[in-house]
């Protein structure tokens, strides 16, 4: 017998218009995102530019709006001049956050191709660890500046007359972490950033600045790092980044899909933080924030350790190859319905990664199949059917208890109302593994709209993982749901994602 769980929307229970860039993703030189992932020459299936058709294909069925780039770690020992101009003139470097060896075959002017391509925008990242302010600057001119100086004449010179109008520029990457080429403390990055972002100002008074929050919430300076940083920077940025990933580590499933709760009070946390800094300075500037890094990861941690310990300097070893199996791709809609909830704050995400590093989308290795791992799936609902306003629904669930997060609700959602094209979308997880869940929602404030379709997600085994060889983790259209008057009766299975979609009669 199904648990009842009630829930009400209304039109009126705005969140905030949800900024597209929610459904962003990221692409970093490490492993085989770029060679071997969107960058193949002499592969049957790419372009005259080397880059895999069919990747971009699958990018843009995701609908990702923009696309963080080169790092990452990555971008602490990132000198960008070694990425432009032409291509056979470029050196190899050692790459040393990962021990690759980098050879420059893909640059900020192929990425900029590769981008465009797959209809999204470019999120640049400077390098702050190894580099600082000049550096910065001159990257900034060579991108954005029209023409007629040193570094905007030089990219001219090597074929790009029109700037790359690149808007949203990342102030370096996790800079308070150990393992970061160019550690800093926060004062040290503050004052470095802060600096940064005025100078960068100066060039283009149009770009929009993300500057580094703590590398995870874990971290020790956690909290004290996002107050000193945002002292000196919060007139000069627009979006503090926050970074979480989340894994399965103890095989307690229940307790894992509980997760999602921590990235909830993570957001929040940060928040409070952030109004802090806005009281204490007396400014009328909201801090918006860029979930810039979160996923599922922790499959392949020791092995790619052992790997770069073992076999440093390669070009595009099989580094953070991550298989995902259906119970992540639950996690990944709970987090995607997290990040909807506080689309009031956090305007910019990342879906880290892209495309075979801890990625929804793989390629086999030495020329193989592109697919869809189980993880595609929410996120591809969420970027195609959650555009519009979200709206926060009053939801009465039962609980179930779990390991680490005591009573937790057995439903999770967040609806988006789409007024220009009529349609109203719930996404929905029932993550009590055990029990089906009828779900009653009051939608009498849509009134002349009707059930479109029920989309599901679900799987037998929770361990199920997709491959080149099939993809057994699929949606489908299931008769799960009913409308009657403003009355909406779904029944959402066990341990399943739900996208339930309402459209206006005309």
């Amino acid at each position: 017998m199904a648990r009842n769980a009630k829930m009400i929307l209304d039109k009126a229970f705005r969140i905030s218009e949800i900024d597209d860039r929610i459904y962003g993703s990221f692409i970093e030189h490490l492993g085989r995102a770029v060679y071997d992932g969107i960058y193949q020459p002499g592969h049957p299936l790419s372009d005259e530019n080397g880059f895999r058709r069919d990747v971009i294909d699958l990018v843009r069925e995701l609908n990702v709006p923009i696309v963080r780039y080169p790092g990452g770690n990555f971008v602490s020992s990132f000198n960008w001049e070694d990425s432009v101009g032409p291509v056979d003139e470029r050196p190899a470097r050692l790459e040393l956050a990962w021990r690759s060896l980098e050879t420059n075959k893909v640059g900020l002017h192929e990425f900029s191709k590769w981008a465009k391509a797959a209809n999204s925008d470019v999120m640049m990242a400077v390098n702050l660890g190894t580099r600082g302010i000049a550096d910065a600057c001159n990257l900034l001119e060579y991108c954005n500046h029209p023409g007629g100086t040193k570094y905007s004449d030089l990219r001219i010179s090597h074929g790009q007359k029109e700037p790359y109008g690149f808007k949203v520029w990342c102030l370096g990457n996790e800079m308070d972490g150990p393992w970061q080429l160019g550690q800093k403390t926060a004062y040290e990055y503050g004052r470095l950033a802060s600096e940064t972002a005025k100078a960068m100002k100066l060039i283009d008074p149009t770009v929009e600045f993300v500057v580094c929050g703590s590398s995870n919430k874990d971290m020790p300076t956690f909290a004290t790092w996002e107050d000193t940083v945002l002292s000196h920077t919060y007139e000069n940025v627009d979006y503090l980044s926050l970074h979480s990933y989340y894994g399965n580590r103890s095989g307690n499933t229940n307790d894992f899909l509980a997760k999602s709760n921590d990235m909830n009070d993570f957001i929040h946390s940060v928040v409070a933080i952030c109004d802090y800094v806005k009281a204490k300075k007396h400014s009328k500037k909201n801090m918006y924030l860029s979930f810039d890094e979160w996923n599922v990861w922790y499959h392949t941690t020791a092995a790619d350790k052992e790997e770069m310990e073992k076999n440093p300097w390669q070009v595009a070893p099989a580094l953070l190859e991550d298989i995902y199996t259906f119970e992540e791709a639950l996690m990944v809609g709970l987090l995607m319905i997290v990040l909807l909830r506080n689309s009031d704050r956090v305007r910019m995400a990342c879906l880290a990664q892209l495309v075979n590093v801890i990625a929804p989308i793989m390629t086999d290795q030495n020329g193989g199949k592109s697919w869809r791992q189980t993880i595609f799936w929410p996120f591809m609902h969420a970027s195609r059917y959650g555009r519009g306003t979200a709206l926060l629904p009053s939801i009465d669930s039962p609980l179930h208890a779990t390991k680490n997060h005591g009573d937790v609700t057995d439903i999770e959602s967040v609806s988006v109302f789409n007024e220009e094209k009529g349609e109203l979308t719930i996404f929905a997880v029932n993550r009590n593994l055990d029990e089906d869940v009828t779900l009653t929602t009051d939608v009498r404030s849509f009134e002349g709209f009707t059930l479109a379709e029920h989309i599901v997600l679900e799987h037998s085994d929770l361990k199920a993982v997709n491959s080149s060889a099939g993809e057994t983790v699929a949606p489908k259209t299931a008769a799960q749901s009913a409308l009657d008057g403003g009355t909406l009766t779904s029944l959402l299975h066990k341990a399943s994602w739900n996208v339930i979609r309402l459209v206006k009669q005309h």
